[in-house]
């Protein structure tokens, strides 16, 4: 009984906290249809012409299929350096491997503003401003230090004996990788994918260093779109923005479950 009682205030506690931190974001969906010319709360009038004002802006629409194409490549080329580099730092134990891990988990422990600075230093001088190429390459620079820390931390966390057995059995060590490890890897990999396709569609200060007229992604769009003006246009796309971050992680929860993906 005293347990139980103990409990309460603290669901009460947390009841509100949610609360707190989610009230901004739940204020979005009925700016998002005000009929007003500005930014209010509450809307004066109900519409859905933001939303059809949204289908109209080429600018932002082009933004956007910039983004999503952009989280697409830097996912997959992520996974693709992170998958081998974290076998070979856990499992192979290569020479140097605390150091590569390092180098790579490096970006983490900087500022964004500096990273975006430095990268535009380099960048500039390489021709790599305004580009597709440039933003991938400056997008790798955040989300693969996530994606190597997750699967690394999947890897050291399984258990070695499978492994051991398929190759007891005569399993090659590309075939164990391929048949056994891979499948075991399946929740880190998932949590990966979903972790760096967001952080780069999200990714704002750093991509502002390296966009132009030529090229441009949503985030950055957004920014110039409230510094000249502030109607609830931004809203319809921030309610856009949190329903595809819902679907990412609903994707993630039916395919392999967010506590085995997210919580050891």
């Amino acid at each position: 009984m005293e347990e139980s009682r103990a409990s309460l205030p603290m669901r009460i506690l947390v009841a509100v906290l949610f609360l707190f931190l989610l009230a901004p974001v739940l204020l979005v969906f009925p700016v998002s249809f005000s009929g007003d010319e500005v930014l209010s709360f509450p809307p004066d009038s109900w519409s859905l012409r933001w939303y059809e004002n949204l289908l109209g802006h080429d600018r932002m629409l082009a933004a956007f299929g910039t983004s999503l194409l952009l989280g697409v490549v830097v996912t997959a080329l992520s996974l693709a350096i992170a998958i081998p580099a974290a076998y070979a730092i856990v499992r192979l134990r290569v020479r140097g491997s605390e150091f590569l891990f390092n180098l790579f988990t490096a970006p983490l422990l900087l500022p964004t503003i500096v990273l975006g600075l430095a990268i535009l230093i380099v960048f500039a001088s390489a021709g790599l401003l305004a580009t597709m190429q440039g933003l991938v390459a400056a997008h790798l620079v955040v989300t693969l230090p996530y994606a190597l820390r997750i699967l690394a931390v999947s890897l050291s966390n399984m258990d070695l004996a499978c492994e051991e057995a398929a190759a007891t059995l005569g399993g090659t060590p590309f075939t164990v990788f391929r048949r056994v490890t891979l499948p075991m890897m399946r929740p880190g990999i998932v949590a990966a994918t979903a972790l760096c396709f967001l952080v780069s569609f999200d990714e704002v200060v750093i991509t502002l260093f390296l966009t132009g007229p030529r090229i441009s992604t949503l985030p950055v769009e957004l920014f110039h779109h409230v510094e000249n003006r502030a109607d609830p246009l931004v809203a319809s796309v921030s309610v856009l923005l949190i329903l595809l971050t819902l679907a990412v992680v609903l994707i993630v929860d039916r395919s392999v479950g967010l506590s085995r993906t997210f919580v050891k």
